[in-house]
Parts: structure tokens; sequence; C-alpha cells
């Protein structure tokens, strides 16, 4: 009796230190949740000098913001730049963890690369998106370089067109994160039991295969955690196509993500339909995000 009343004395102390956390995600994330789901339903917005609503208008704002198409079309932007920028980010991540974490190759200055790649991420967006603006404006250093090379005969107007506007958001996003992909791919890396490696290489195991059949396996928890969080954070991906396109998405609205979409509903007042389009970034994220841990986290046992 005595030992249960000490337990529970010494699992106060555990509710305590949670309290903190309870109070500001009840304050920050979930009154915030709920009062934009509750927005969600009513029409809301300005209309010259006057305001308009709030009017109860039930499932009226999702009917309008379907309707129009061009949810599907900006989260197909969407999706398609953060392809472009996760799939060579998981490539190089992969294969820099594998080697700086490779204790046979003894590479020198590991900490030095370590700092060096993950520095980007410590860059506001913002000054990485201006600089890129700077470089690849029309009469910008690198069309400079090119028609002074006498590779292009006349500047490239890289925003104009929407392979190079996308490519150069994937790019930049791409160098902001992939150091944080980097580091914690090799973490994973580094807590994988070295006996496997050592037992593989006795059966006769090349490196490729050992690492495609010990270290990619053991890797899965840790894949499924950057996967996931690269995908929440590519559906929240706003700053930099936000500065480079100064808001406008083009050319051809190909650049405009769900993020920049709603905040023209919020510079715009309309607080009901960026209620809806909150709503659907909130329930596809978790769908997406289920989906992947489904299909990668979910262990295939016979």
């Amino acid at each position: 009796m005595h030992n249960n009343h000490k337990a529970v004395r010494y699992n106060r102390w555990g509710y305590i230190f949670v309290i903190p956390f309870l109070v500001v995600f009840v304050i920050f994330q979930l009154i915030p949740l709920v009062r934009t789901i509750y927005n969600s339903f009513f029409e809301n917005y300005m209309s010259g000098l006057s305001h308009i609503g709030p009017t109860f208008v039930q499932f009226g704002n999702y009917v309008k913001l379907f309707s129009s198409g061009d949810i599907w079309k900006y989260f197909g932007n969407t999706m398609i730049m953060w392809v472009m920028c996760f799939v060579p980010q998981l490539f190089f991540s992969l294969l820099l963890g594998a080697w700086f974490s490779d204790e046979m190759l003894r590479l020198k200055g590991k900490r030095f690369f370590k700092t060096v790649i993950y520095l980007p991420n410590l860059i506001m967006a913002s000054a990485f998106a201006m600089l890129f603006f700077t470089l690849f404006s029309d009469g910008g250093p690198i069309n400079s370089i090119l028609v002074g090379m006498h590779v292009i005969d006349q500047p490239y107007k890289f925003f104009s067109h929407v392979g190079s506007t996308r490519g150069l958001i994937a790019f930049m996003n791409f160098l902001m994160w992939f150091g944080n992909t980097t580091i914690l791919l090799m973490a994973g890396m580094m807590g994988i039991d070295t006996s496997l490696f050592e037992a593989a290489s006795v059966d006769g195991a090349t490196s490729t295969q050992i690492f495609f059949k010990v270290t990619l396996p053991l890797l899965r928890p840790i894949l499924v955690y950057v996967l996931i969080t690269s995908l929440i954070g590519g559906l929240q991906l706003f700053d930099v196509p936000q500065i480079l396109t100064n808001g406008s998405g083009d050319p051809m609205r190909s650049s405009m993500t769900m993020i920049m979409y709603l905040n023209k509903h919020l510079y715009s007042k309309n607080y009901g339909m960026a209620g809806a389009l909150s709503v659907f970034l909130f329930v596809i994220t978790g769908v997406l995000s289920v989906i992947v841990f489904k299909l990668v986290g979910s262990d295939n046992k016979e």
C-alpha cells in the first residue's frame, strides 16, 4: 500500500511537467483549429469598405472552393514542386549519410563537412529567395555569365518559363533542407549495429547489397519520419515561391501553392473561404500521411 502511494506521488510530477505543453497546445493549436473549422461554415468577407457576414452557409464555402477547379491546380503545383525537391534530397542525403557514417572510408574533416551541409538550413528562406531572384533575373549574374560564355545569345527569362521557375523553387528548398535530412539519416545509420555489416561482408555481400539489404530496411523508421515531415513541409510551401514570384505564382499560376492561395483569401479578408481551404489542407495532410505510413512504415510479414 505504501509503494502504491509513493508511485502515485511520483507519477504526479509527470503530469505537472506535461501541463505547460498542454496549455500551449490548447491555446495556440487546438483553439485556432476549432475556430478555423467553425469559420469555414460562415460567409465572412469584405466587399469594398463594407463587411459581409458572418452568415451561416453550411457547406457553401466548400462547394465554392471545389467548383472553381483552382484548388486541384494549386494542389498539383505543390505536389510537383515537392517531388522535384524531395527525390534529389533523399538521394543525396542517403549518399552523404552512407559516406560519413562508414568508418572504413576514414574520411577526414567529417565535422567540418557536416556543419557546411547543414548551414543552408539556418539561412532565412526570404533571404535565400531574394538571393536567387537577383542571381537569375534577366540582367543578373547568371545570365551575364551565360551570355559572356556564348552559351546563349540573349538573356534567358528564368521566371517566365514553367520548368525553370518550378526548378528554381525546388532547388532552393533542396539546398535548405537536404542538410537536415542528411543529419537525421546519418544518425539512424550510426545507430545500426556494426556487427551486421561485418557479418554481411563475411558472407560475401557487396557494398551495394549491404546498403539495400541491411541499411535501408533498418532505416525504415527514420525514412518514414523524414518522408512524412517533408510531405507536410511541402504542402506548407509558401515563402520561397511567394517571394520569387511576388505572390503571383507566375508563369500562368504554375508556381501557385496551396498556402499562397490561402494567403490570398486571408489578404482579402475572406475568412470563410480561408477556413474551408485550411480544413481541406488539414484533411489532405492527414490522409497523405496515413497513406505514406501504411505503404512505407508497415512491416510486410508473411
